[in-house]
């Protein structure tokens, strides 16, 4: 089954006026089904795969004959594997600046890559593919967070949401096309230890000689029990018994093959006493709850796994949206010294509008689950444009003007009008 993507009109924008545009993401995102329909379509192009071994060995034998090889739009599909490719590419670029002349994918972070990175600097734009949104899935495509950011009322529903345990299930399902069509617990499982297996064993060891690879799936496991939480490298090291230099250099592996993500702290000169720590996340909730052990069923029994599941899932969803939103906001976390924390700070360019938002696992609100947004607008002052807390319940709650308490399906509920 295809489902339709999102990003593919931020993609066709990008190829009509960039002479290289990366299309990056995790394996099994659906990169190479996207980029085909692209250039069976909309972007004509002629399609190679460095999954070929034919391909993969001609590029690089000799890269620059490879590419002087080919004429029109061209899309190369795992770019990593073939970084000689890149300056090749660079200086065909460079003769012949045209418009969507490569769409180029990877299933590794290209600025991750110092060799992709600096050699198409100034000539290509980078869009990320991540696991299947919620309203991907559903065949409608999310406004949330241009809604956010818009001066208009949230739209009061009065039809009943999706039950508590509907939503659950979407959470520990995650996103990846592939798994969307397993229904049995044991099939789910036994995908993803393949799937972890496989980019172990493979686009781990692609991008690094580092040894002792043997012990990224416990660091791993580790990661996964911290989801949510500040990144702290001397405490990681000492529980994955790692040197932090180690640690650094495994926990960019992961994060290069889009396992894990992180979230920025925000903050001013003008505030002091921000922490500056990022917070950890893994890119998709069903790889999460698969790490952790948790079936849907689960969630009514252990109240942490909960609420760290869902803040990551709402952590995740933010980050898809993110590519096709007009109002392209940038996501950060704010905590403060004293305690203060909210979950997630969405700051438009040129820093003119923050939105807040907060996510709780309850069906109802407490009078003390503002404090920390109250908190923030008044530490931002008149950039502070609205707040929410996403939870459980079924009715949107005004608190304030510009605070209110939001059903959490709107995440993927509040589509284009």
């Amino acid at each position: 089954m295809l489902y339709p993507r999102h990003l593919s009109g931020p993609l066709l924008n990008a190829l009509s006026d960039t002479p290289v545009v990366v299309l990056h993401g995790a394996r099994q995102t659906g990169k190479s089904t996207l980029a085909q329909s692209l250039a069976r379509g909309k972007h004509a192009a002629q399609y190679l795969t460095l999954d070929d071994l034919g391909v993969l060995g001609a590029a690089k034998q000799d890269p620059e004959g490879f590419i002087g090889g080919l004429s029109g739009p061209v899309v190369i599909d795992e770019i990593q594997r073939a970084p000689e490719l890149l300056l090749a590419i660079k200086a065909d670029v460079d003769r012949h600046r045209i418009p969507g002349r490569f769409l180029l994918t990877g299933s590794a972070h290209v600025l991750h890559i110092p060799r992709l990175a600096d050699a198409l600097v100034g000539r290509m734009e980078v869009l990320t593919l991540w696991p299947l949104s919620q309203g991907e899935l559903d065949r409608r495509k999310e406004c949330f967070v241009d809604h956010l950011f818009s001066d208009m009322p949230f739209p009061y529903s009065t039809t009943r949401g999706p039950s508590r345990d509907s939503i659950f299930r979407r959470v520990v399902q995650g996103g990846f096309p592939e798994i969307t069509h397993r229904t049995k617990a044991e099939r789910r499982r036994a995908w993803f230890d393949a799937y972890l297996n496989t980019i172990m064993q493979r686009d781990v060891r692609d991008l690094s000689n580092i040894s002792g690879l043997a012990e990224m799936p416990r660091l791993l496991n580790i990661l996964a029990a911290r989801a949510g939480g500040l990144i702290n490298y001397a405490d990681l090291a000492r529980d994955a018994g790692l040197n932090q230099v180690t640690l650094k250099k495994y926990f960019t592996l992961l994060a290069s093959v889009f396992l894990i993500v992180s979230v920025r702290p925000w903050y001013s000169n003008r505030i002091k006493r921000l922490m500056k720590s990022e917070k950890l996340y893994l890119a998709d909730t069903g790889l999460l709850a698969h790490l952790l052990g948790v079936e849907w069923d689960d969630l009514g029994k252990d109240t942490h796994a909960k609420g760290a599941l869902l803040e990551n899932f709402v952590a995740v969803e933010f980050l898809k949206q993110l590519g096709w939103s007009r109002t392209r906001p940038q996501m950060f976390h704010y905590r403060h010294y004293f305690g203060e924390e909210v979950d997630f700070l969405l700051e438009s360019p040129g820093r003119k509008k923050i939105v807040g938002i907060e996510v709780k696992a309850a069906k109802t609100i407490q009078p003390g689950d503002f404090k920390a947004m109250r908190s923030l607008a008044e530490a931002v002052g008149t950039t502070f444009h609205r707040g929410i807390v996403l939870y459980m319940g079924d009715q949107i709650i005004p608190i304030a003007a510009n605070l209110h308490a939001v059903p959490i399906h709107y995440l993927w509920t509040a589509t284009a009008k």
